[in-house]
Protein backbone atom coordinates (compact mmCIF):
# COMPACT_ATOMS: atom_id res chain seq x y z
CA UNK A 1 0.00 0.00 0.00
CA UNK A 2 2.77 2.34 1.26
CA UNK A 3 6.07 2.28 1.19
CA UNK A 4 8.40 5.14 2.43
CA UNK A 5 12.24 4.42 1.36
CA UNK A 6 15.60 6.64 2.61
CA UNK A 7 13.81 9.76 3.74
CA UNK A 8 15.58 12.44 4.14
CA UNK A 9 13.38 15.23 5.15
CA UNK A 10 14.94 19.55 5.98
CA UNK A 11 13.68 22.54 7.08
CA UNK A 12 16.20 24.60 5.99
CA UNK A 13 19.64 22.99 6.31
CA UNK A 14 18.13 21.34 9.62
CA UNK A 15 17.55 17.75 8.97
CA UNK A 16 14.47 16.65 10.66
CA UNK A 17 14.23 12.97 9.29
CA UNK A 18 17.25 10.77 8.28
CA UNK A 19 17.20 8.19 5.98
CA UNK A 20 13.56 7.12 7.32
CA UNK A 21 11.98 3.62 6.02
CA UNK A 22 8.18 2.59 6.71
CA UNK A 23 5.77 0.20 5.33
CA UNK A 24 1.67 -0.16 5.60
CA UNK A 25 0.40 -3.06 4.09
CA UNK A 26 -2.92 -3.66 2.14
CA UNK A 27 -5.47 -3.52 5.38
CA UNK A 28 -2.83 -2.98 7.79
CA UNK A 29 -2.76 -0.45 10.89
CA UNK A 30 0.52 1.50 11.09
CA UNK A 31 0.99 2.97 14.37
CA UNK A 32 4.45 5.91 14.63
CA UNK A 33 5.04 6.92 18.01
CA UNK A 34 7.54 9.08 19.51
CA UNK A 35 8.30 11.83 22.17
CA UNK A 36 7.28 15.47 20.83
CA UNK A 37 9.58 17.03 18.14
CA UNK A 38 11.24 13.95 16.76
CA UNK A 39 10.01 13.87 13.47
CA UNK A 40 6.21 12.15 13.83
CA UNK A 41 4.28 15.14 12.02
CA UNK A 42 7.16 15.88 9.34
CA UNK A 43 6.32 12.29 8.23
CA UNK A 44 2.82 12.00 7.82
CA UNK A 45 3.08 15.69 5.99
CA UNK A 46 5.89 13.99 3.36
CA UNK A 47 3.49 11.31 3.03
CA UNK A 48 0.75 13.59 1.86
CA UNK A 49 2.95 16.09 -0.05
CA UNK A 50 3.26 18.82 2.25
CA UNK A 51 6.68 18.35 2.60
CA UNK A 52 9.38 16.99 -0.03
CA UNK A 53 11.92 15.02 0.68
CA UNK A 54 15.49 15.80 -0.50
CA UNK A 55 16.32 12.45 -0.60
CA UNK A 56 14.59 9.04 -0.86
CA UNK A 57 11.05 7.70 -2.61
CA UNK A 58 7.26 7.68 -1.51
CA UNK A 59 5.40 4.69 -3.43
CA UNK A 60 1.51 4.51 -2.59
CA UNK A 61 -0.21 1.54 -4.70
CA UNK A 62 2.71 0.90 -6.98
CA UNK A 63 3.08 4.53 -8.23
CA UNK A 64 5.78 6.93 -7.20
CA UNK A 65 4.15 10.05 -5.21
CA UNK A 66 7.33 11.19 -4.52
CA UNK A 67 7.18 14.88 -6.04
CA UNK A 68 3.33 14.55 -6.85
CA UNK A 69 1.03 17.41 -5.66
CA UNK A 70 -0.83 16.64 -1.81
CA UNK A 71 -4.34 17.41 -4.59
CA UNK A 72 -2.68 14.21 -7.01
CA UNK A 73 -1.98 12.35 -3.52
CA UNK A 74 -5.59 12.87 -2.52
CA UNK A 75 -6.87 11.94 -6.02
CA UNK A 76 -5.11 8.04 -5.80
CA UNK A 77 -6.56 7.57 -2.33
CA UNK A 78 -5.13 9.73 1.03
CA UNK A 79 -7.10 10.40 3.13
CA UNK A 80 -5.58 12.86 5.71
CA UNK A 81 -6.69 13.84 9.42
CA UNK A 82 -3.95 16.69 10.68
CA UNK A 83 -2.97 17.30 14.06
CA UNK A 84 -5.26 20.00 15.37
CA UNK A 85 -8.27 18.46 13.11
CA UNK A 86 -8.47 21.90 11.37
CA UNK A 87 -12.65 21.67 10.46
CA UNK A 88 -14.31 24.50 9.29
CA UNK A 89 -15.03 26.00 12.51
CA UNK A 90 -18.11 28.82 10.84
CA UNK A 91 -19.61 25.89 8.81
CA UNK A 92 -22.09 22.92 10.05
CA UNK A 93 -21.43 19.85 10.33
CA UNK A 94 -23.23 18.90 7.12
CA UNK A 95 -21.07 21.37 5.02
CA UNK A 96 -17.99 20.33 6.73
CA UNK A 97 -18.77 16.46 5.28
CA UNK A 98 -19.53 18.32 1.84
CA UNK A 99 -16.16 20.03 1.78
CA UNK A 100 -14.49 16.44 2.40
CA UNK A 101 -16.42 14.67 -0.10
CA UNK A 102 -14.40 17.35 -2.83
CA UNK A 103 -17.91 17.32 -4.60
CA UNK A 104 -21.07 19.37 -4.92
CA UNK A 105 -22.72 16.50 -2.68
CA UNK A 106 -21.13 13.61 -0.91
CA UNK A 107 -22.53 10.24 -2.35
CA UNK A 108 -24.99 8.96 0.16
CA UNK A 109 -23.87 5.88 0.67
CA UNK A 110 -20.48 7.58 1.66
CA UNK A 111 -22.38 9.67 3.86
CA UNK A 112 -24.30 7.29 5.40
CA UNK A 113 -20.98 5.05 6.71
CA UNK A 114 -19.64 8.36 8.19
CA UNK A 115 -22.23 8.95 10.16
CA UNK A 116 -22.38 5.17 11.30
CA UNK A 117 -19.19 5.03 12.59
CA UNK A 118 -19.84 8.41 14.73
CA UNK A 119 -23.90 8.52 15.10
CA UNK A 120 -23.53 11.11 17.43
CA UNK A 121 -22.82 13.87 14.10
CA UNK A 122 -26.21 12.69 12.59
CA UNK A 123 -27.73 14.70 15.23
CA UNK A 124 -25.55 17.63 14.92
CA UNK A 125 -25.60 18.13 11.13
CA UNK A 126 -26.92 21.60 11.25
CA UNK A 127 -24.49 22.63 14.07
CA UNK A 128 -21.57 25.01 13.36
CA UNK A 129 -18.46 23.08 13.66
CA UNK A 130 -16.85 25.76 16.04
CA UNK A 131 -20.07 25.09 18.73
CA UNK A 132 -18.76 21.43 18.65
CA UNK A 133 -16.79 19.94 21.70
CA UNK A 134 -12.69 18.50 20.82
CA UNK A 135 -13.60 15.44 21.10
CA UNK A 136 -16.66 16.31 18.80
CA UNK A 137 -14.43 18.15 16.19
CA UNK A 138 -12.13 15.06 16.15
CA UNK A 139 -15.09 12.73 15.40
CA UNK A 140 -16.01 15.33 12.61
CA UNK A 141 -12.41 15.37 11.07
CA UNK A 142 -12.04 11.75 10.56
CA UNK A 143 -15.32 11.60 9.12
CA UNK A 144 -14.49 14.08 6.82
CA UNK A 145 -11.68 12.29 5.37
CA UNK A 146 -13.61 9.41 5.24
CA UNK A 147 -16.36 10.62 3.57
CA UNK A 148 -13.73 10.33 0.06
CA UNK A 149 -13.90 7.14 0.82
CA UNK A 150 -9.70 6.81 0.82
CA UNK A 151 -7.60 3.85 0.31
CA UNK A 152 -5.03 4.65 3.28
CA UNK A 153 -6.18 7.11 6.27
CA UNK A 154 -3.29 9.10 8.12
CA UNK A 155 -4.25 10.56 11.32
CA UNK A 156 -1.82 12.57 13.52
CA UNK A 157 -2.49 12.22 17.24
CA UNK A 158 -5.86 11.73 17.29
CA UNK A 159 -6.52 11.11 20.48
CA UNK A 160 -4.96 14.68 21.83
CA UNK A 161 -6.64 16.54 24.16
CA UNK A 162 -9.99 14.32 23.80
CA UNK A 163 -11.96 13.06 26.50
CA UNK A 164 -11.55 9.25 27.50
CA UNK A 165 -15.00 8.34 26.33
CA UNK A 166 -14.33 9.90 22.82
CA UNK A 167 -10.78 8.05 22.67
CA UNK A 168 -12.67 4.82 23.14
CA UNK A 169 -15.06 5.64 20.62
CA UNK A 170 -12.60 6.35 18.66
CA UNK A 171 -10.12 3.16 19.01
CA UNK A 172 -13.69 1.03 18.41
CA UNK A 173 -13.94 3.04 14.91
CA UNK A 174 -10.51 2.41 14.04
CA UNK A 175 -11.06 -1.07 14.79
CA UNK A 176 -13.72 -1.38 13.16
CA UNK A 177 -12.17 -0.23 9.55
CA UNK A 178 -9.33 -2.72 10.70
CA UNK A 179 -12.35 -5.28 10.62
CA UNK A 180 -13.66 -4.52 7.56
CA UNK A 181 -10.59 -4.57 5.45
CA UNK A 182 -11.21 -2.18 2.93
CA UNK A 183 -8.56 0.44 3.82
CA UNK A 184 -5.49 0.80 5.73
CA UNK A 185 -4.68 3.58 8.74
CA UNK A 186 -1.27 5.38 9.41
CA UNK A 187 -1.55 7.13 12.39
CA UNK A 188 0.53 8.58 14.68
CA UNK A 189 -0.06 8.62 18.60
CA UNK A 190 1.52 9.36 21.52
CA UNK A 191 -0.77 7.56 23.82
CA UNK A 192 1.03 4.20 24.13
CA UNK A 193 -1.82 1.87 25.37
CA UNK A 194 -4.24 3.36 22.28
CA UNK A 195 -1.13 2.36 20.16
CA UNK A 196 -0.79 -0.94 21.14
CA UNK A 197 -4.85 -1.71 21.01
CA UNK A 198 -4.83 -0.82 17.32
CA UNK A 199 -1.65 -1.10 15.36
CA UNK A 200 -0.44 -4.13 13.21
CA UNK A 201 3.05 -3.08 12.93
CA UNK A 202 4.80 0.38 14.65
CA UNK A 203 7.74 2.81 14.80
CA UNK A 204 9.69 4.16 17.10
CA UNK A 205 10.82 7.17 16.20
CA UNK A 206 13.65 9.28 17.96
CA UNK A 207 15.27 12.63 17.03
CA UNK A 208 14.10 11.86 13.59
CA UNK A 209 14.83 8.53 12.99
CA UNK A 210 13.11 5.15 13.20
CA UNK A 211 14.93 4.04 16.88
CA UNK A 212 12.50 0.78 17.18
CA UNK A 213 9.87 -1.26 14.86
CA UNK A 214 8.14 -4.34 15.04
CA UNK A 215 4.47 -6.19 14.47
CA UNK A 216 2.27 -5.96 17.40
CA UNK A 217 3.27 -9.72 18.82
CA UNK A 218 6.61 -8.15 19.50
CA UNK A 219 5.37 -4.65 21.19
CA UNK A 220 7.73 -4.44 24.00
CA UNK A 221 5.75 -2.40 26.54
CA UNK A 222 9.25 -1.42 28.43
CA UNK A 223 11.69 -0.75 25.09
CA UNK A 224 8.97 1.42 23.86
CA UNK A 225 8.29 3.69 27.13
CA UNK A 226 11.78 3.96 27.37
CA UNK A 227 12.14 5.77 24.24
CA UNK A 228 8.54 7.81 24.69
CA UNK A 229 9.67 9.01 28.36
CA UNK A 230 11.50 13.18 28.87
Amino acid sequence: MLTVRGVDVYYGESRILSRVDLTVGDGQVVCVMGRNGVGKTTLLKTVVGLLVPRTGTIAFRGVDITRRPPYERARLGLGYVPQGREIFSALTVRENLVLGARKKAPAPAQLDYALSLFPGLARMLGKRGGDLSGGQQQQLAIARALIADPALLLLDEPTEGIQPSIVDEIAEVLQRIKREGQRSILVVEQYLEFARAICDRFYVMDKGVVALEGERQTFDVNAVSALLSV
